[in-house]
């Protein structure tokens, strides 16, 4: 009864995972923003080889290891928006320094207001707009930040779920293998039969009426 609520529970994580990558890879690919949009791609690769293995009772599709990757990635997201340790969310280095977008919440957040202004009166550039964002209820930094916390929290639940699943599976393979596959009595029915044989043959040999009965034979 455990292992199959655990097991609906692990399927249920698996997809909610499934869901919250791609709807944030929607929002990377709106933004451009490129390094994103790879882990994104592999994250989902490997939460649907997870969701597989779960649905097929196979415990070795699990993703113990990716589960670090995918937190640790998390982790930075949120150093790099909030500007931990130098890191800088103006800078390019989510887009491999390709071009200078930035988050598509940047412009389009929660009562966002955006604003163009041409640049006509500067030379070489009279095609370009000075963009402007105002009345955003929520900085675009701190919903990426939401984000990759929501995503920590269901990988980590959804690891440890993982976690108990594989050690129930494991359980009950070998209470199964014990009890039907290592059975101890089938050994001994079939030596038995040798071993009766060889005693009434012994029995035959020494015993008088076995002599008499191994004369009679002969004669």
């Amino acid at each position: 009864m455990g292992c199959c609520t655990g097991r609906c529970t692990l399927i249920f994580l698996c997809t909610l995972q499934l869901l919250a990558a791609l709807e944030r890879q929607v929002f990377d690919f709106l933004g451009y923003q490129w390094a994103p949009i790879l882990a994104n791609f592999l994250h989902i690769i490997i939460v649907i080889l997870g969701l597989f293995g779960t649905i097929q009772y196979r415990p070795r599709y699990n993703y113990a290891i990716w589960t670090a990757v995918w937190v640790t990635w998390n982790i930075f997201i949120i150093c790099f928006y909030l500007e931990v340790g130098g890191l800088s969310k103006d800078s390019e280095l989510l887009t491999f320094n390709i071009s200078r977008h930035q988050s598509w919440w940047s412009e389009n957040g929660p009562g966002c207001v955006r604003k163009e202004a041409p640049m006509s009166g500067i030379k070489g550039l009279d095609n370009h707009s000075y963009i402007s964002v105002i009345g955003c209820a929520l900085e675009y930094r701190y919903i990426e930040v939401m984000h990759s916390s929501f995503q920590i929290l269901i990988a980590l639940v959804g690891f440890v779920y993982a976690c108990y699943v594989v050690s129930v599976f494991t359980e009950e393979e070998d209470s199964f293998d014990f009890i039907g596959g290592f059975d101890p009595f089938p050994l001994y029915h079939v030596n038995e039969k040798p071993t009766n044989l060889l005693f009434k043959q012994t029995y035959l040999l020494i015993s008088p009426t076995g002599f008499s009965g191994m004369e009679g034979m002969n004669k």
